[in-house]
């Protein structure tokens, strides 16, 4: 039975403009679910909201109500902050390239430095510079943005996507693994074949919590639905349809 609710959320740089295309293929496939595309704080229209992520779970729970939670990459971080600390939230969680955290206590304390000397290059050279350094990195140097995504990316500004890396990057954030066999809702991994970090990590994510169904996408890297768009939401449309 395929749920009533769908709500997507993008990943750091991006904003809810980002998760249409991905969401209109989803509505195509499965077309008795609604889908809502939802700005992370620090981000689109919400540039202005400073929260770290459980305050943005608590935030998104009131806004949005019981739904599946799709994230990818930092929306898949908030995603399953909403399933551990707002459950009775969570009809189902989607999770694209994502991971629960940083376990050592070491490498997330060196994690934090680098967001947050990252966050203070956002603020001194600002957002089109950013951006240009952002995508010519290793995770996004192959990937080509369509003109939607791009407007995504200038919706954002360098104080909202600084202050999303000081509050909610993956160096801030609690260590969710010891807390993921707590989950109880369906729960979808997904990575792009081609990124072997995320891979690893889908992997021990799709261990961690009970019942996870796992699925990878062929010729896709860590931005599986930009690149792979049609065949992502395939793997999605039939899940929800066979799972949550």
């Amino acid at each position: 039975m395929i749920p009533e609710r769908l709500v997507l959320l993008h990943g750091f740089t991006q904003s809810a403009a980002a998760m249409d295309d991905l969401a209109s293929r989803i509505n195509e496939l499965a077309p008795g679910i609604e889908t809502i595309c939802a700005d992370l704080a620090g981000h689109g229209s919400r540039s202005d909201e400073a929260l770290d992520l459980v305050s943005g779970a608590d935030a998104l729970a009131e806004r949005h109500g019981r739904a599946v939670w799709l994230g990818y990459s930092l929306g898949g971080r908030q995603a399953l902050h909403l399933a551990v600390h707002r459950p009775e939230m969570v009809d189902g969680l989607a999770l694209l390239s994502t991971t629960a955290g940083i376990d050592n206590d070491d490498e997330r304390a060196r994690r934090r430095d680098d967001d947050d000397r990252l966050a203070d290059r956002i603020e001194q050279i600002g957002l089109d510079a950013f951006l240009d350094e952002w995508l010519a990195g290793p995770l996004f140097s192959h990937l080509t943005d369509t003109p939607e995504v791009t407007a995504s990316r200038r919706a954002n500004t360098p104080a909202g996507l600084a202050t999303s890396l000081r509050l909610a990057g993956t160096g801030a954030q609690e260590s969710l693994w010891p807390r993921l066999s707590t989950i109880d809702a369906p729960c979808l991994v997904v990575t792009g074949a081609h990124d072997t970090k995320f891979d690893a990590i889908g992997d021990r994510l799709t261990s961690s919590i009970p019942g996870a169904v796992r699925s990878r996408i062929d010729n896709a890297g860590h931005s599986l639905h930009l690149e792979q768009p049609a065949d992502t939401a395939r793997v999605v449309a039939a899940w929800l349809s066979g799972h949550a």
